[in-house]
């Protein structure tokens, strides 16, 4: 299958951009060109890139296509040589959504869900994994055996202890938690994740088993009174309800 268009991620910090255009439109533009460090310029300046927001963009398209400039006309698809996605931006990490100028709502609405996805400290996540490279390759030489490992844990969670997950799997960890409903649909998302993935549930005898339910079916649950000295190897969680 061909693909519609090729996503690829641009530096603009200190580059030209040509901005063409006013009124609400135009400066939702502008704003995200500041944000990517561009250099907004006007329609005779010399730029490999133009955004146009106009009431009749055809002439101006032509002029800006005959000299060379890749152009993005505002609602108009057919006048896209590229488009702008909406963006979830975790620092480092970059998430872009795009659907070709044909629903920028639809776009949007993605990126709404994305968005209560992806874990706060996912940018954490990936300087982590970057500051770890030395140490990975050490400890797995080969790159697609590293590449597996990588995918093995992120599988298991996005968060920032990635690499002392990878280098210490067996390591003991226990999340506590005050749960604040007894409505399983009430979980924050961190809760639910937590349940997913955990090798084992400590919890006081009021938790409801819709809860427990939310657990991985092969974990154990264990009732008692306080959270354990001992945890056990792995991901231990202690749910307890709010008073």
């Amino acid at each position: 299958m061909t693909l519609a268009a090729l996503p690829i991620f641009v530096k603009l910090a200190g580059r030209p951009v040509i901005l063409i255009g006013d009124g609400e439109a135009a400066e939702a533009k502008r704003r995200l060109l500041e944000r990517a460090g561009a250099a907004i310029v006007g329609a005779d300046a010399q730029a490999n890139f133009a955004i146009v927001a106009h009431a009749e963009p055809e002439p101006i398209v032509a002029a800006l296509r005959a000299r060379g400039v890749l152009v993005n006309t505002v609602d108009r698809p057919d006048l896209c040589d590229f488009t702008l996605p909406a963006l979830i931006e975790r620092d480092p990490v970059l998430v872009a959504v795009g659907t070709g100028g044909v629903s920028a709502g639809l776009a949007a609405a993605l990126r709404q869900r994305l968005e209560a996805e992806l874990p706060a400290d996912l940018g954490a996540t990936a300087r982590a994994l970057d500051a770890a490279k030395p140490a990975l390759r050490e400890r797995w030489p080969d790159p697609a055996e590293r590449r597996r490992a990588i995918g093995a844990a992120l599988a298991q969670s996005l968060e920032a202890d990635v690499v002392a997950r990878m280098t210490s799997p067996e390591a003991p960890r226990l999340l506590r938690f005050a749960l604040a409903s007894r409505d399983p649909d009430d979980l924050t998302l961190r809760q639910a994740r937590a349940l997913a993935r955990a090798d084992r549930v400590h919890h006081r005898a009021d938790v409801p088993t819709a809860i427990l339910d939310r657990a991985r079916a092969d974990a154990l649950r264990i009732a008692c009174d306080a959270p354990p000295a001992d945890p056990g190897p792995g991901l231990s969680l202690w749910l307890e309800m709010a008073e």
